[in-house]
């Protein structure tokens, strides 16, 4: 197991964070999008996944078994380290400090929904600016749009799963609507791109 980068260590220049926004069909998209990704990724991953409120999710547990990377429930407080997926427990928000930290709020629901993906890419925006990607994928509603613009106004980097290959439309396609997003892209070429973003040049 590779050791971890603590956000302090990564260079201006380079990116350093994921941010990932989901709905219904979002554990395939999610399997799909960490099995393309290197288990040596130079960044954290942070993934907002709509979770039913009222039971313990084991989602971290299905994505631990598909990927290389370490997939965990985020924690109050804890450093999001890189090579590592930080998952939105039911019924918080997740949001990310300027020193990497994570915090879990119960503060109100956003559009209905606790955890946001708004409030996550609001968050990413505001602690790394032009060093933050952000991505959508599948999903109903359109939670993530007004956070894919923060990202953008801060100078991010924003990718959608092309509406038409999404298992649910919604989020992916409030996205692009924005016109905040850089890449729209079928599911299976995602990876690749954020690989090739967030490799640090030598």
């Amino acid at each position: 197991m590779p050791t971890p980068t603590p956000p302090s260590a990564v260079t201006p220049e380079n990116f350093a964070v994921v941010a990932v926004a989901a709905s219904a069909g979002g554990i395939h998209g999610l399997v799909t999008l960490l099995e393309g990704l290197d288990s040596e990724l130079p960044v954290p991953l942070l993934v907002v996944q709509h979770l039913d409120p009222r039971h313990r999710t084991v989602l971290a547990e299905i994505l631990n078994r598909r990927t290389g990377l370490a997939v965990k429930l985020a924690e109050q407080d804890e450093t999001a380290f890189a090579g590592t997926v930080y998952i939105a427990p039911p019924d918080r928000h997740l949001l990310v400090r300027p020193d990497g930290t994570l915090s879990l709020s119960r503060s109100e629901l956003v559009h209905f929904l606790r955890p946001s993906a708004d409030l996550l890419f609001e968050s990413v925006a505001g602690a790394y600016g032009p060093r933050a990607i952000a991505v959508v994928l599948t999903g109903t509603g359109n939670d993530g749009a007004m956070g894919v613009d923060a990202v953008k106004s801060r100078g991010g980097t924003v990718i959608a799963q092309d509406p038409r290959t999404a298992e649910f439309r919604g989020m992916p396609e409030a996205a692009v609507g924005t016109g905040a997003v850089d890449f729209v892209l079928p599911l299976e070429e995602i990876p690749a791109v954020i690989r090739g973003l967030v490799e640090i040049k030598k």
